[in-house]
């Protein structure tokens, strides 16, 4: 009985009372952060995270890619983006917007033939490209050197599995920045990578893509600097090492950048009246010739 009682107290007193201690010192890390208050050393290079805001992203996107763009410059405004359904809420949406060009692929017939429907006019003048294909280490860089090849500003990855192993395989492009998805479920320094499953397709369970701390490991051999995640803990942001500099905040690694997924957030971003209720097309700026996307590039 007296255990019991304890674990009553426990459970329902003592738990409770941890999680929202906790969540207040994580709020004020964050905003601290956000403030530019340092607790430790100080930091030239500002985070990402006062930064943010979401348009047509998920979450706080948009808002990070367009600061980053600031700080290391834009070249040929292309960028490639897969798992990104119906094009509506991506990463690169606002980027098409604001004249990028770019490629989108995505596993589902249905998802690409609502994205033709809602894209209609950037597609026709071949300022996007819309492929239908279940993406695998394979058969990626066919499908995208069929399209581009060389240096591209921007590639962004979620397709909830093989992030990982498709970010290791692609060579026919040299993104300056790249935004993917990590498994914010395995904290720092914990590394964990899924095993690769060429047919994967995710069930909703904790089985998909990489901890951030196996990203960071891997983006470092490919020549990336990680340079800090969404305040969701859902993306995370790497840049060239040549063109990173001191323009991020240091030490660079998954420990110091590291968010958590937060519910609460994502519900909040997923809330947004005017971007949920109202986004159901393409409204950005029209290019409606070869010449003029010519002119764009």
């Amino acid at each position: 009985m007296i255990k019991q009682f304890f674990k009553k107290i426990r459970d329902f007193w003592i738990k409770p009372i941890i999680l929202r201690l906790d969540n207040i010192n994580y709020f004020i890390r964050i905003v601290n952060r956000s403030a530019g208050i340092q607790n430790d050393a100080a930091r030239p290079a500002p985070y990402l995270d006062r930064f943010g805001y979401k348009v047509y992203s998920q979450n706080d996107e948009d808002g990070i890619i367009n600061e980053i763009f600031k700080r290391i410059g834009i070249t040929n405004k292309i960028f490639v983006e897969f798992g990104v359904q119906d094009g509506l809420e991506s990463n690169c949406h606002f980027l098409l917007f604001n004249g990028w060009r770019g490629l989108w692929l995505d596993g589902s017939e249905e998802n690409i033939r609502k994205l033709k429907e809602y894209f209609p006019e950037p597609i026709s003048t071949k300022q996007l490209t819309a492929i239908n294909a279940f993406i695998t280490v394979e058969n990626i860089n066919n499908l995208i050197e069929g399209v581009f090849s060389g240096e591209i500003d921007l590639l962004s990855i979620d397709i909830d599995g093989n992030d990982y192993w498709i970010w290791q395989a692609i060579k026919c492009i040299q993104p300056r920045v790249v935004v993917i998805e990590y498994n914010a479920k395995f904290p720092p320094p914990c590394e964990w990578v899924m095993e690769y499953e060429p047919n994967h397709i995710w069930d909703g369970s904790d089985k998909y893509g990489a901890s951030l701390k196996s990203l960071e490991l891997l983006g470092d051999k490919l020549g990336y600097r990680l340079v800090g995640t969404s305040i969701c803990g859902v993306n995370a942001f790497f840049v060239k090492k040549e063109l990173a500099k001191d323009l991020f905040p240091e030490p660079s690694t998954s420990e110091n950048l590291y968010h958590r997924w937060d519910f609460a957030k994502h519900i909040s971003f997923y809330n947004d009246v005017y971007h949920f209720k109202y986004t159901k097309k393409y409204i950005g700026k029209k290019i409606s010739s070869q010449d003029e996307l010519e002119e764009s590039k």
